[in-house]
């Protein structure tokens, strides 16, 4: 019999794979799905995106393995697009490092941070992939719980000291999700300071960045640690740019992280194919009016489907960031979230995502996810109406 390795042990319950099961079993019975549960954007990348990627095909010099320093072009444009975006100073060579999207510097970092029974602090509720690497590098995880009544921002204060002394690693991501929340800069200032205080490398994952729909745009962890003294941001083309399949994102940070995570990647990959990396080039440096249509289309579902929410009794408000609603489940289904979702898609159709699958903090919630026009957000409420 193969023994497998412990590590493996945390990762094999995942409510997400159960949800798909759900599905399969909604569909076996001829239910017609509208999933709600995946956070992967519908809509296409951009016609520039593309054509950059196409004219790299044609190219055979693009064929071959993309080794650190081809990828310098790219580690440019993330550069200056930082330094418009947020009006911060990155040194491409040494704080700029390509990513197989954001999920690969979350779940690698811990590789070159923690060491066995290490701890990381997370939000909970939080994104599964935070877990899973620390997981994988043998961490221990301390949830720190988020809270409507908190503005579902966690108080560093509640952590017990003596696991602080065994911290390594803390992960945040604001925009939230699944919660929505954004978080100001005092208080990435606060988080800053704290880090630094507790000798904590900390992590920003910031792939809604965009994705806001007030007037004041959310800001980078690197706003509040300019000098890069304890932080490292995860950004990805995922969102802003659709170009969720293409798997690219980036590193920027502390140079000696980004160093440690580039000799982790070392071992593990190249980098992707250089055509990708050149449509990411041109979705950085092109017109970034596509953007803010994208902004425009989830601001219309949100409303459409909040409205639709709050006219069958659900309330909810709005979100004030990303593709997601987070909703607190009527009063029957409070602690069965699991169950609410299992049997919603089995008796309507609606996938989504339940609460207890980003953490012990999320029961109690479900997750939408704003992945459909209009008219069909809407039919999934009726369809939601009926079920209750």
């Amino acid at each position: 019999m193969i023994q497998f390795a412990q590590r493996l042990h945390p990762l094999r319950s995942n409510v997400f794979a159960d949800m798909d099961q759900a599905k399969a079993r909604a569909r076996a019975a001829g239910r017609e799905i509208i999933d709600l549960s995946l956070g992967s954007s519908d809509l296409p990348a951009q016609p520039h995106v593309l054509e950059a990627i196409a004219r790299s095909l044609e190219d055979p010099t693009t064929h071959g393995y993309l080794l650190f320093h081809g990828t310098r072009e790219f580690r440019q444009a993330a550069a200056t697009w930082y330094e418009q975006k947020f009006g911060v100073n990155v040194d491409p060579e040494t704080e700029v490092l390509p990513l197989i999207g954001s999920q690969e510097g979350t779940a690698h970092l811990p590789l070159a941070v923690l060491n066995p029974g290490d701890f990381a602090l997370l939000l909970d509720p939080g994104y599964p992939s935070h877990a899973g690497g620390v997981y994988l590098a043998s961490g221990q995880i301390y949830p720190m719980p988020l809270t409507a009544e908190n503005h579902f921002l966690p108080v560093f204060q509640d952590i017990p000291a003596p696991v602080l002394a065994q911290s390594k690693l803390m992960v945040l991501s604001y925009p939230h999700n699944p919660t929505t929340a954004i978080a100001p800069l005092a208080f990435f200032q606060e988080a800053v300071a704290f880090c630094q205080h507790h000798h904590l490398v900390l992590v920003h994952d910031f792939p809604y960045v965009d994705l806001f729909f007030n007037n004041a745009p959310p800001p980078s962890i690197l706003q509040a640690d300019p000098d890069k003294t304890v932080s490292i941001e995860f950004f990805t083309l995922s969102k802003s740019y659709n170009m969720g399949g293409f798997r690219v994102g980036y590193a920027i940070g502390n140079a000696e992280l980004i160093q440690a995570l580039r000799q982790v990647k070392a071992a593990v990959d190249f980098n992707q194919y250089r055509g990708i990396l050149n449509g990411a080039i041109a979705a950085l440096t092109g017109p970034q009016t596509e953007v803010q249509a994208t902004v425009e289309i989830f601001r219309q579902r949100r409303d459409a489907f909040v409205g639709a929410l709050n006219r069958i009794g659900w309330y909810v408000p709005l979100p004030p960031a990303t593709m997601y609603i987070w909703a607190r489940l009527p009063a029957a289904w409070t602690h069965r979230s699991v169950e609410f979702c299992t049997q919603l898609v089995e008796a309507t159709g609606v996938a989504v995502s339940p609460g207890a699958g980003f953490g012990k903090s999320g029961e109690g919630y479900v997750r939408f996810a704003l992945v459909h026009d209009p008219a069909i957000l809407e039919q999934a409420v009726d369809r939601i109406a009926q079920f209750l």
